[in-house]
């Protein structure tokens, strides 16, 4: 991760049986990994962070103010794991990024002629348009 560590205590494993590839293995074996991170309960993001992460989290977030990732596509328990771990580190890497404040600007003296020339064109076509009654 880019210069934070995110604390083990702040993060909650759970395995279930995920569907898909594995045959008869996946009837019986707890290969799909469900990591749960306490956004709430962890001190080493900044408050700034936290918000941006929580809506990045988007549907992933869950009440408790806990973002919960779900990793099924392996047939690995560990892979799932590396998996689920990997998406909540980029996550938190996208959140970290500050966005850039938008500078309010003016709209140039050409770019005002422009828009007038086009609306004066506009306005021509229309007038071209209607029936004379002559």
């Amino acid at each position: 991760m880019i210069g934070i560590e995110i604390p083990d205590a702040d993060l909650e494993w759970t395995f279930i049986r995920a569907s898909g590839p594995g045959g008869q293995n996946v009837n019986k074996v707890a290969s799909a990994a469900q990591l749960r991170f306490l956004l709430a309960a962890n001190a080493t993001l900044a408050p700034a962070v936290k918000q941006r992460l929580r809506r990045l989290a988007g549907r992933r977030l869950a009440d408790d103010d806990s973002i919960v990732i779900t990793a099924r596509s392996e047939r690995s328990q560990e892979r799932n794991r590396r998996d689920a771990r990997d998406r909540l580190d980029e996550l938190i890497r996208r959140a970290l990024i500050e966005p850039k404040a938008r500078k309010k600007t003016k709209p140039t003296r050409a770019s005002k002629e422009r828009r007038i020339e086009a609306k004066k064109r506009r306005g021509n076509t229309k007038v071209q348009r209607r029936a004379s009654w002559d």
